[in-house]
């Protein structure tokens, strides 16, 4: 559904992607995870048309994104991170008036399907002002949906958003993987990636620097660590291969330690030597 071929992108002296590739396969949830700055934003802004590549070729259903941009963005919806809602609008407003700019045919119907998605039914009256920052996203899930796009695009949905509505809107997407989108997400939520793509590419300063199921990159360091507080107040992570192993490699550190499962953020310290921030 989805192919990215030797990108490159500078903007002057910064590399912003430099010989990206992958593909993406039609109903696969793809998750792009990296510090603000890897490049996530500007892949989005690539295959959404809405930025030419320097060099290298992507193509979304076999139309390229240099010469395919009315066909690519008639079978796409895109989260933005910004909010970019007519704040002075109705919740339905917003959505009427982006159905009518991109002929949404049976407007009504659509729009009570997406509202009745994203659990904003009852607030379809509400000026947008007066929504909380949740449901404002939720609100521009909905409005990316109204299209019924073949491929959506999330760039950094969640962000801002505490723990609890980070989850709904979890449950949104894995719904709209349900009904067999492709979908890319671009996040920074270890947690997010881990618990909503069938697989994770790691992208650092341009860079891809590792691809596969969350499951696999995570076998790359090993299933547990153990993390040791040092006299320093530095924090030591040890990995091992088995819950025995770490165990035995706890009893046998000095100061507090704690044994836990590897995470993803735990493979991107291993591959960078930086944590995602």
């Amino acid at each position: 559904m989805i192919a990215v071929n030797n990108i490159r992108k500078s903007y002057g002296k910064v590399q912003a992607l430099d010989g990206v590739s992958f593909t993406i396969d039609k109903g696969e949830v793809f998750g792009l995870l990296g510090p603000n700055g890897a490049g996530k934003s500007t892949l989005i802004r690539m295959l959404t048309c809405l930025t030419r590549p320097d060099d290298g070729s992507a193509s979304i259903a076999g139309h390229d994104v240099v010469g395919g941009a009315a066909a690519i963005k008639s079978l796409v919806g895109v989260v933005p991170q910004e909010n970019n809602l007519d704040r002075e609008l109705s919740v339905e407003e917003n959505l009427r008036i982006y159905g009518k700019l991109h002929r949404v045919v049976n407007q009504p119907r659509k729009i009570d399907e997406v509202l009745r998605e994203v659990e904003l039914t009852e607030r379809r009256d509400s000026v947008v002002n007066g929504l909380s920052v949740g449901m404002k996203r939720r609100l521009i899930i909905a409005r990316a949906l109204l299209t019924d796009p073949a491929v959506l695009f999330l760039d950094e949905p969640s962000i801002g958003l505490d723990p609890q509505i980070r989850r709904q809107l979890w449950e949104i997407v894995r719904r709209t993987r349900k009904a067999g989108r492709t979908v890319l997400l671009t996040t920074h939520y270890i947690e997010e990636a881990d618990a909503l793509c069938h697989r994770i590419g790691v992208l650092r300063k341009g860079k891809l620097i590792a691809l596969d199921t969350a499951a696999a990159l995570k076998e790359m360091v090993g299933p547990y660590v153990v993390d040791q507080l040092s006299e320093d107040g530095r924090l030591l992570q040890h990995t091992a291969r088995s819950r025995e192993e770490a165990h035995a490699l706890a009893r046998s550190l000095e100061n507090g330690c704690t044994v836990r499962r590897t995470n993803l953020e735990d493979v991107f310290v291993k591959l960078t030597g930086e944590r995602i921030e």
